[in-house]
């Protein structure tokens, strides 16, 4: 499968980024319509300290499914979103099933 990464404004490292393949090759692994996903770093201009975002958009035959989570590290933001795409991806499959 096809993951491609790309970080904003910033170089994202290899570590960041074989955690980030490693969650989306897992997510994805079970779904057979699944062509590759595309996985965005970037960074808030807030003085908050939530201010990395991870959106994640996940490539099937016929459509897409995207999610955009905010958090302190891009760790948690890419758990985050891949949890959020866990359930979308079970109902997408479910539509199929019946």
């Amino acid at each position: 499968m096809n993951i491609k990464i790309n970080s904003v404004h910033f170089k994202a490292d290899q570590k960041l980024e074989n955690f980030v393949s490693t969650k989306v090759e897992k997510l994805t692994a079970k779904h057979n319509d699944v062509i590759g996903s595309e996985v965005t770093f970037k960074l808030d201009n807030t003085d908050t300290p939530e201010n990395k975002i991870t959106e994640i958009r996940v490539l099937l035959k016929g459509n897409d499914l995207f999610a955009s989570k905010q958090s302190k590290s891009f760790e948690e933001a890419t758990d985050a979103a891949v949890d959020a795409l866990k359930k979308q991806l079970e109902k997408h499959k479910s539509k199929f099933i019946k």
